[in-house]
């Protein structure tokens, strides 16, 4: 998800032709709209934000653009503890910080470093929690302490305040062998919280809502639902940083390193490749971290001399640098076995950059007519794939690239009249 840099007071932006929800952001009864930013500051000394730390960046920023006047935050001390309302301005301040931080990861570590990161979270001063003067929503967009329900409990309360709450994925309870050994449990204990309290709920897609629906006591017609598609920023003109683009035709995999996520099968597609091609193979190139549970993969990625040269772990990268990897690649490679959305799926759709990706439901729902679809487990088709793909002149990409043409990208813009929508009705049921 390349980001747009976050926009200071006072700058220039252009309005939109949908004007704000009256019940959200002015005139008489409308609702004051608190924005939990707990995982964003739990994350501030890393350098390269996963996916839910970009979507609560997106929601800090869009929010400020649509109801800057009825819009607070709030967040959970990263050692634990309700920390009450945050100062605005350091807010501001801080998602400007962090946004220029994940543009440039290397050169802002260098120049600015961990006093930096405290300097930003000193100046956040929390503020006690302010006597309610009309109904309030409190909006949770990641799974930061939604495990503990006592302190979920203890917040709306404090608050007054009705809640809702985006829903990234069910896949620790529906796929606990792809989690980590606690993280069904976990999981569970996030679904109690949001079970008992959520009087809105957000999907990333259809496919999450129901599986969720199973793991819920009171039904979700009970409640207001909404699916909402994230968006993808535009892709900035300039290249980005090419540093690290190799000089040979490659894929990229944009993933944490885990078990889900299937980097086993493409290494060994790239065993064989070598094998057979030499130095004429692409080159595979993994951005992301190394997760959990990965022992053969890092052995593989560390003890596979065949694939020295021809597979390149990235690590975590700035955003400039992930832009550029991302447009030059051959092809987006996705072969997970679940997930709840599949962003990189979008990215590389709307930066035109083809998709080969596992036959699942989520990456249908969200890609559509537009990639390559394959079986997760059908390593000889991928493999024809990535070959086929990597030859100059590919007539498959080609086709592709004609249907990516007709494809149309999800916007923020709309995702978030769908969030306006749901907060007007959760607005509309406060007594």
């Amino acid at each position: 998800m390349a980001l747009k840099p976050f926009i200071a007071p006072g700058a220039r932006v252009a309005l939109r032709s949908k004007p704000a929800n009256p019940r959200i952001a002015g005139g008489r009864g409308e609702a004051e709209v608190i924005l939990d930013i707990s995982r964003l500051l739990s994350r501030s000394f890393h350098p390269a934000p996963t996916g839910i730390d970009r979507v609560e960046y997106v929601y800090a920023r869009e929010l400020l653009e649509r109801m800057p006047d009825r819009l607070a935050f709030a967040a959970v001390h990263p050692a634990g503890g309700y920390y009450g309302r945050l100062n605005g301005g350091a807010v501001r301040q801080f998602l400007a910080f962090t946004a220029a931080r994940w543009r440039n990861a290397r050169d802002m570590d260098q120049k600015e470093g961990r006093a930096a990161v405290i300097r930003q979270l000193i100046a956040l001063r929390p503020r006690p929690v302010p006597r309610a003067t009309g109904p309030r929503i409190y909006l949770q967009v990641s799974p930061h302490h939604l495990d503990d329900y006592g302190q979920v409990g203890a917040i709306l309360r404090a608050e007054g305040a009705k809640f809702v709450t985006l829903v990234h994925d069910v896949i620790p309870l529906s796929h606990p062998e792809f989690a980590r050994p606690q993280g069904a449990e976990e999981h569970r204990k996030r679904l109690r919280a949001i079970d008992s309290f959520a009087d809105g709920i957000i999907g990333n897609s259809q496919a999450t809502i129901d599986a969720l629906a199973p793991h819920l006591t009171r039904p979700l017609d009970q409640r207001a639902v909404r699916v909402a598609h994230f968006g993808s920023d535009p892709v900035d003109i300039a290249d980005g940083d090419t540093r690290k683009v190799p000089d040979r035709p490659y894929f990229i995999y944009i993933s944490t390193i885990e078990p889900r996520k299937n980097h086993l099968l493409l290494l060994n597609i790239w065993r064989r490749l070598v094998e057979e091609m030499g130095d004429a193979a692409p080159v595979l190139v993994l951005v992301g971290r190394r997760g959990w549970e990965n022992e053969n993969v890092v052995d593989m990625l560390e003890r596979g001399e065949i694939l020295r040269g021809h597979v390149i772990e990235a690590g975590q990268v700035s955003d400039s640098e992930m832009q550029a990897l991302t447009r030059h690649a051959r092809a987006m490679l996705m072969p997970s076995f679940v997930e709840g959305f599949g962003m990189p799926v979008v990215e590389a759709l709307t930066a035109g950059v083809p998709v080969i990706c596992s036959d699942i439901v989520a990456h249908r729902e969200v890609g559509g007519d537009a990639p390559d679809y394959l079986d997760p487990l059908d390593g000889m088709g991928w493999m024809r794939a990535i070959r086929a793909y990597g030859r100059e002149g590919s007539p498959e990409r080609a086709v592709q690239m004609e249907r990516i043409a007709t494809w149309s990208p999800p916007t923020w813009r709309d995702y978030f009249d769908i969030v306006e929508d749901i907060l007007e009705e959760v607005t509309a049921s406060v007594p």
